[in-house]
């Protein structure tokens, strides 16, 4: 079995998606991964990392640590992106689904990102332990 692994910490704000983009895509290459699948795995981690940066911290300054691990053997590539903060507790996966089959005027706002996180990913975890959230996704190929 081989490994990829990859991390970095950034301040939880936009003026960083483009980092946390590039690390993950260039991980993803690196393990041959198919590009539609590194498009909407990048997806789900800009969806993610953008909640984070938004409304993690309650506009006050902070931080947002990533990691993507790779394990590959002869039948599988499995990606497991961590995202972690300090912000204020909030288990995604606990949000209400969103009516998708109301039109867009008709549906509340927010909740369609992390429904659609939840479609595409294999596998999504959530924890809050010593003061962090951590999500983890899992993508197989």
């Amino acid at each position: 079995m081989d490994k990829i692994l990859k991390e970095i910490t950034v301040p939880a704000s936009l003026e960083n998606l483009d980092t946390v983009i590039g690390m993950i895509e260039e991980g993803l290459e690196e393990a041959d991964c198919p590009l539609k699948l590194i498009m909407q795995i990048t997806v789900c981690v800009e969806e993610v990392f953008v909640n984070v940066a938004n409304y993690a911290y309650g506009g006050e300054a902070g931080e947002c640590f990533l990691k993507l691990e790779i394990e590959t053997t002869d039948e599988v590539r499995k990606a497991t992106i961590c995202v972690t903060d300090s912000g204020v507790p909030f288990n995604p996966l606990e949000k209400e689904e969103p009516d998708i089959t109301l039109s867009a005027d008709e549906r509340q706002i927010g909740g369609l990102g992390i429904f659609m996180v939840k479609k595409t990913m294999d596998e999504i975890f959530y924890s809050y332990e010593e003061g962090k959230n951590t999500l983890i996704m899992e993508k197989s190929w």
